[in-house]
């Protein structure tokens, strides 16, 4: 039984930040090989113009493939015409972004926060049209929740109130993105309560946390603290958005594995597979990529093992 799930958010949120294009063969090799780790579920694209992003101009092939792996598979989607493109490859879970910041929602979307609840009505509405079978779970999440590098500041009367909007809208639940790495662990506890407060435990499970500032783990911890029990990272810290100045990667799923095991938390990932995906992900891309992670130089300690119980 998986105490957290990790949700490895690399080959959508990590390589959608680089430079080059990684070839369709070299992204399926590394998901298999994540999947061989244990990981219980993994982001595997974005349905995105691959004019804006061409890294992710083959996510309805790399769905298709990673399909037939035991692992549950997302995909970020930013509109209806996202969502047509990848309900053909069943996905289980689809994920939109929808930023509390609206300059950086036009930056990233090209649309006002009126238009993206368009979105969701037209997302929800299509997905009632399906058996319940074959629906996957429609995740809203809440982008820039703890401070955008555009705007500044974001209210946190307003995170609320566009999730609590965004599941009277039709989200099967709202998750809580520190996109910009701005966020603290008493702005994410006392963000966490708020919103559950007003949409319920049940429609609040997950987060996306980024190490701009090296507070990853700490705003992780104060999460399973508060009782999310879903958090998203990505392989070697790999990340970013391109559409917000500044963000950089997330938090490193080697070390967030490391911390949780250590801590007598069950995550199902086997340490010595997800080295062996990490030296995969680092024979496919360019020398000049930074792949970050402390557990990985240290080593687990002495006499500790991690693997799927």
């Amino acid at each position: 039984m998986i105490d957290v799930t990790i949700s490895e958010v690399g080959p959508r949120d990590g390589l959608q930040n680089i430079d080059c294009v990684l070839p369709t063969a070299d992204k399926l090799r590394w998901i298999e090989a994540l999947a061989a780790a244990g990981l219980p579920e993994i982001e595997v694209g974005s349905c995105v113009s691959p004019k804006l992003l061409p890294q992710m101009a083959d996510t309805v092939e790399v769905a298709r493939s990673a399909r037939t792996l035991d692992v549950q598979i997302a995909v970020l989607v930013p509109n209806l015409k996202g969502v047509e493109r990848i309900l053909p490859e069943r996905p289980d879970k689809i994920s939109l972004p929808l930023s509390v910041s609206e300059t950086h929602s036009r930056r990233n979307v090209n649309r006002s926060h009126e238009e993206m609840f368009a979105e969701i009505a037209a997302i929800a509405g299509r997905l009632k049209e399906l058996p319940k079978a074959e629906r996957p779970h429609f995740e809203v999440g809440l982008s820039t929740a703890f401070g955008c590098t555009i705007e500044g500041p974001v209210s946190e009367a307003l995170v609320v109130d566009l999730a609590v909007r965004a599941v009277r809208t039709g989200a099967d639940e709202v998750g809580l993105s520190d996109t910009t790495g701005c966020g603290n662990p008493s702005q994410v506890r006392r963000l966490i309560r708020a919103v559950r407060s007003e949409v319920g435990s049940e429609k609040l499970t997950g987060i996306h946390l980024h190490n701009t500032r090296g507070q990853g783990l700490a705003n992780a911890l104060a999460a399973l603290e508060e009782g999310l029990t879903t958090l998203d990272a990505s392989l070697g810290g790999l990340g970013g958005c391109p559409f917000a100045p500044g963000a950089s990667g997330n938090i490193v799923t080697e070390d967030l594995v490391f911390m949780l095991e250590a801590m007598g938390l069950n995550t199902g990932v086997d340490f010595d597979a997800l080295m062996r995906a990490r030296e995969a992900l680092i024979g496919v891309l360019p020398r000049e990529i930074p792949i970050f992670g402390f557990t990985p130089d240290a080593g687990l300690p002495l006499g500790m093992r991690v693997g799927a119980r």
